[in-house]
Parts: C-alpha cells; structure tokens; sequence
C-alpha cells in the first residue's frame, strides 16, 4: 500500500517529511513524499525557511501520479497561497488528510498569513479530513476555543469548508473532537506532562496510513490516536531543546495492541473460557520489551467478565490500562525479560489438577508482610521458589481475597494456548 506526504522538510529530523515517512514505515506503508518547502530547524525552533518553487512542486505530483497507485494522502506545511492552490488543484482523487500546519511547536511560522484563505477556499473542500489543532482551529474557524464545547463549535464551523474535522485537544484537555458525517466523537487519553514536536504531522500521517490500508476513516482515526499516543509517550531529546515524537516505538506499541486485540476476541468466541473467569473477572497483559512501569504494559479496559455463559471484555486493550496483571507481568519480566505476558483465572482444585504438565508454583498470603504488594511479592516468592518464572502461579486468597491462578508466557497468544490446554483438560 503506498500513501503521500505533502509537506515541508525539518532539518531536525523531528516532524514534517521526516516525521511523516518514519509513520508511514513503522505503520507498514510504502511512504511518498513531495517537498513544498526546506526548513532550517532544530529542536528550538525555526531559523529560515526556503520555498521550493511552484513549479517544482507541480512536477513532483506528476512524477509520482504517473507511476504509484496512491491510496492516500496528507499535507502539511505548504507554506504559502500559491503552494495551496498548485496542491489543490495537481492532488488526485484518493483520500486527502489536511494538517493545516501554521507554526512549528519549537518556533516559527510554516504559513503564510494570506495562504489561510486560500487553504479554506481551495484545499478543505478537497478533504477527506482536516486535523487542526487548537490554535489553528482558532484561525480556520474564528471561535475562541476554552472548553471541548468550543472545541464542538470550531469542528462545526471549519466543516462548513466541505470535510470532516478533528480538533486536537493537546494545547487543552488531551481530547480529541472528531465530527465526522454530522456526528461528533470524542477521543481521550491520558494527558502527558509533556508534548513532543512532530505530534500533529505523526498524527495525520499515520490517519492517511490507515486509509490506505483500506480502514473507514473513524477507525482510521481512532488507531492513529493509539500511534501517536505510543510515539508522544516513547518521545526522546535528540538536541537541547523540545522533546521529538518516537514513531518507532510507537509501532512497537501498535502491534502489541494488534496482537493483543487478537487474542481477546479468540477469548469472547470461546463459550468454554466462562469456567475460568473468578468472581473478579479476568484479565490478560502484554508489555512492551522495555517497558518500565503499568503505563508500558497493555491490557483489557474494565477486565474480562463472564455474561452468563459467554465472556465479554468490558472495553478495548489499552497501555495502562490495568495495574494488577501489569504487576504480575513486570515482576515476572525481572527475572525472565522474555515472559511479557499474563492472565488471570479462576482458583479450583480441577483446575490445578488440569494444569498437570505445566510449571507450577504458588505462595502463602499468609506469610505476606504487611505494607508491600501482594501482587509483587507473591510472584517473586513464587519465582524464587521454584527458580524461574512458572507457566502457573497460584494462592488460596484470605479474608476478603479471592483466591487465583496466574498463567505466564512470552507474549498473550502463548498464554492463551495454556490457558486452551487447561480448559481441555477440565
């Protein structure tokens, strides 16, 4: 699958061109790229920025046009009117994400002040997708934004142009606004105390990666939120000055999900899997190789319950989205890097006796010392025990704690097929 960028080039390796084809590639897609503008830049901000004529940015579209099959696209700093107006007017019939780029988060502005109309008059109506943030909506729209009911607002207006609207919520609340087709969506995630340069261009890019793949632009957008949530998350200093998104790394985090999501709806098909779900419900983690803490580890939002005799996850996989498996996982993780998952079942005596084959070991709540974690310090003590990480660990619970099974395995599909083993053998 192949998509385009159209945008301007950081010197700094931090956002625009850069930003957009480490997205492209890290999401799997072969990644085009036609350059309006060359920036002297660094992680502090802007020094000069050179235009690249008309001309030649016509003649870039053309080139790739009349060779690659492009299924989507997205544009970035363009600069100036008559960059708007050549893009509008060369840009083909495939989807087209706008970032509506006007300064860059270190320092310096990327559009002219009179090429915003001309990008509300000629480019918008040609999208599929505009992804302002807010500042730029600000701009685009005329309406001060202060609360996501302005946020709503701005959308509404800036839609009138012909496309849909994303108003990004990280200069406010860390909501995104989506209105797509009359109806308003709102993303969230966790605010971060920090924001990484090249989030906006990772953000659009990686939504034009998914409508290439063939994904329907809610969809679309939702999993690009996840990316650029992982990139701004794994964000790293490369200089003295702002924090740059880590695309890379967010694509570890991408297929974690992927994998993760994988395994959760094998478990909702199995009817057989109600028999193993304890009074608290269920779980299953998946850590990233490094990671470092719950907000590294991925899991189900809101546990895995049983509805009668079927299972159901509450909410989707999220990174940290559950501290008691993340626990078990990054424990297990201490000794063993390479057992990365775990999940949680229900305690029985059958389903000891159907864990026969496998490693099993177990602890004493009894013995706990007061003030620590039980999750923590019952699977070292379980671990020491037996002198590796286990396939099984378990306990008896105590007053007000149910007792459980933990199974362990490198990733969530070879916990799964333990967690199959057993219940074939129930």
């Amino acid at each position: 699958m192949i998509a385009l960028t159209i945008a301007g080039s950081d010197s700094g390796g931090g956002a625009g061109i850069q930003a957009d084809l480490k997205t492209f590639t890290a999401l799997g897609v072969h990644g085009l790229s036609v350059i309006t503008a060359l920036t002297a830049q660094n992680t502090r901000g802007v020094e000069e920025v050179f235009e690249v004529p008309v001309d030649f940015v016509r003649a870039q579209l053309k080139a790739l046009k009349a060779d690659f099959e492009i299924r989507a696209a997205k544009t970035g700093m363009l600069y100036s009117g008559d960059l708007v107006k050549v893009v509008a007017k060369e840009i083909g019939d495939f989807p087209l994400v706008v970032d509506p780029v006007m300064a860059a988060q270190a320092g310096g502005r990327l559009l002219e002040e009179d090429a915003l109309d001309t990008l509300k008059e000629r480019l918008l109506p040609r999208a599929l997708l505009a992804t302002p943030n807010i500042p730029e909506a600000e701009a685009l729209s005329g309406i001060r934004i202060k609360s996501t009911k302005d946020m709503r607002k701005a959308c509404q207006a800036i839609a009138e142009c012909g496309c849909n609207v994303v108003v990004k919520g990280g200069h406010l609340n860390a909501t995104d606004v989506l209105y797509l087709d009359g109806a308003f969506h709102e993303l969230r995630t966790k605010r971060l105390p920090y924001s990484a340069h090249g989030s906006g261009c990772t953000f659009a890019a990686a939504i034009a990666a998914q409508l290439a793949l063939g994904k329907d632009l809610l969809p679309a957008v939702k999993e690009a939120k996840e990316f650029v949530t992982g990139a701004i998350a794994d964000a790293y200093s490369p200089g003295k000055g702002r924090r740059v998104v880590n695309p890379t790394a967010a694509a570890g985090r991408a297929l974690i999900l992927e994998e993760l999501r994988g395994v959760v709806a094998e478990m909702e098909r199995e009817k057989r899997l109600s028999h193993l779900i304890p009074e608290v419900g269920s779980n299953i983690a998946y850590a990233l190789p490094n990671a470092r803490g719950p907000g590294d580890v991925a899991a189900v939002r809101g546990r895995i319950v049983r509805v009668g005799d079927e299972v159901r996850a509450v909410g989707g996989v999220a990174f940290g989205a559950s501290k008691h498996v993340a626990t078990l996982t990054l424990t297990a993780m201490a000794f063993d890097p390479a057992i990365r998952s775990a999940m949680n079942i229900r305690y029985g005596k059958d389903v000891l006796r159907a864990c026969k084959g496998l490693q099993v070991s177990s602890f004493s709540r009894a013995e706990e010392p007061r003030s620590v974690s039980t999750m923590e310090w019952g699977t070292r003590k379980a671990i020491k025990t037996l002198g590796r990480v286990p396939d099984v660990i378990y306990d008896l619970g105590a007053v007000g704690k149910e007792p459980m099974v933990r199974v362990f395995g490198r990733g969530p599909r070879e916990v799964w097929g333990k967690v199959l083993t057993i219940l074939g053998r129930l």
